[in-house]
């Protein structure tokens, strides 16, 4: 017996709504992520690590430079799932490294017309302890994380962007955060213009 399909369940909300937090590994993404998501209705929370989880055998290390094609894949595939739940009518909260100079790909690869973006920056120090003090996250490459930190530095992003928040005070980032993206200053659009 086949079941008949009915329509999908769509939120109350006409459009949905993209707002991605990236950073490098211990900025406080997943904290900040999580409290935003649990704040809106109706909402979806992306985690960009899973996608290159997905990957099963082959995998590179998506810092290093022979990774570039692989990242190109995992993030592609990343955006149009997101973009899927945006879609969809969902408040949509991404939280994963995605750096200014892989913008243009994520938003062809979504389709969307714009969307919102935060780069959490605290210092550098500050992440490389949380990276090497955290429990149960895989990733504990102080190297890397430096790296990744000084790309996210060095990379071209207007300031309105960036929250430094050097007390690590995952709640206030995401109040601060929140309150940026309710007055429109996180807005990218189609363009990658910032």
């Amino acid at each position: 017996m086949l079941a008949v399909m009915s329509e999908p369940h769509r939120p109350d909300t006409a459009a949905g709504s993209l707002l991605v937090i990236t950073g490098p590994p211990g900025a406080g993404k997943s904290t900040v992520a999580r409290l935003i998501a649990d704040r809106l209705p109706s909402s979806v929370l992306v985690e960009g690590d899973a996608f290159f989880a997905f990957l099963a055998s082959g995998a590179i290390e998506p810092w290093l430079p022979e990774s570039h094609g692989q990242n190109h894949v995992v993030t592609a595939a990343a955006a149009a799932a997101t973009a899927t739940f945006v879609d969809g009518g969902y408040a949509t909260v991404y939280d994963g490294v995605l750096g200014p100079w892989f913008l243009p790909h994520f938003i062809a690869s979504s389709g969307l017309r714009s969307f919102d973006y935060a780069l959490l920056l605290p210092p550098a120090e500050d992440c490389v302890r949380r990276v090497v003090d955290r429990v149960g996250h895989g990733f504990d490459d102080e190297a890397a994380t430096r790296h990744m930190h000084e790309q996210f530095t060095a990379a071209d992003l207007d300031d309105r962007h960036v929250f430094v928040n050097p007390t690590g005070d995952a709640e206030a980032t995401a109040q601060a955060v929140l309150a940026a993206s309710s007055a429109g200053e996180l807005r990218l659009g189609s363009d990658g213009v910032h």
